[in-house]
Formats: structure tokens, sequence, C-alpha cells
């Protein structure tokens, strides 16, 4: 009978380290904190945003222009079912190839522009915009407004008809 409990002594020492949880074991032996020492418990995983999309065939016109509103003067873009971009940049009409990129990144060709003749500061307004347009990295959607950013400035526009 004694040797019985001896055995059983024996197994139930040999057993108990593989019974024990893993989590248990390691920081038995101090090389994992506790759930404590981590802060309660399990963090949680962070869920990715969905990424938005962007509103192709839109007509936008342009509110302002480096954080200053637009009043006096006209621009507008619309990028199509096709990636053209085109529009009217104050005195011009213009075109060129315009992609959304995944995470919200921009990128446009270069532009092509008709020549007609306007006065000095309707065309410094064009030239502005078309840089700002074709810098543009970054586009973003906020408060029902298209953004546009980049190296020559940002543009915001509203939807228009």
């Amino acid at each position: 009978m004694i040797r019985r409990l001896g055995l059983a002594a024996v197994l139930a020492a040999l057993a108990a380290p593989m019974l024990m949880p893993v989590e248990a074991m390691a920081q038995r032996r101090g090389q994992l904190p506790s759930r404590e020492e981590l802060g309660g418990g399990i963090t949680p995983i962070p869920i990715p945003q969905q990424e938005k999309t962007f509103p192709l065939g839109a007509s936008w016109s342009l509110v302002a222009m480096n954080g200053k509103p637009v009043q006096e003067r006209r621009a507008t873009l619309i990028v199509d079912q096709n990636l053209r971009g085109t529009g009217f940049g104050g005195c011009n009409t213009f075109s060129a190839s315009a992609y959304p990129l995944r995470q919200q990144s921009f990128a446009v060709g270069p532009i092509a522009v008709t020549r007609r003749s306007c006065d000095k500061g309707t065309l410094d307004f064009e030239r502005a915009f078309l840089m700002a347009l074709r810098s543009a990295q970054k586009w973003d959607l906020v408060s029902g407004r298209l953004v546009l950013k980049g190296g020559a400035g940002e543009l915001t526009l509203s939807r228009s008809l």
C-alpha cells in the first residue's frame, strides 16, 4: 500500500507542471509579468478605421484656399469615373489625370489648360489654385467638404450642382 502511495506521489509530482497553465508557470519562474503588472488584463486590439471612398463624379467648387475664404473668384473640379480631373480655374478650363489612392492619398498628373487671356489678379489666383491641385498628396472629406492638401497649399471644396 505504501509502495502504491509513493508511486502515486511521484506521478502527481511529475504531472502537476503539465496541468498548470503556461502563464502561471512562466510567472512562477519570473519570466512573464503578472496581469496586475500589465494593467489589469488583456489590451483590446485596435479596430482599423474603414477607408473613405473618394466621391467620383461629384462636382466641387472652391470655398477656401490655404485657409482663406474664396468669395470673389470661382474654381471648380470634377473627377470622373475614368479618373480624369476637369474643371475651371478662374479664367481657363483644365484637364488632368487625377488618382485618388489608398489611405486617402491623391495624385494629379500634368495639367492641360486653355489659353484665354484674363486680368493679372485672376491669372495669379488660377496659377495658385492649379499649383495647389497639382501638388495635392492627401484628400479628406470633412463636414461634407473635400479637402486636398499638398506642398503648395490646401484647397477646400464644397459640393456644387
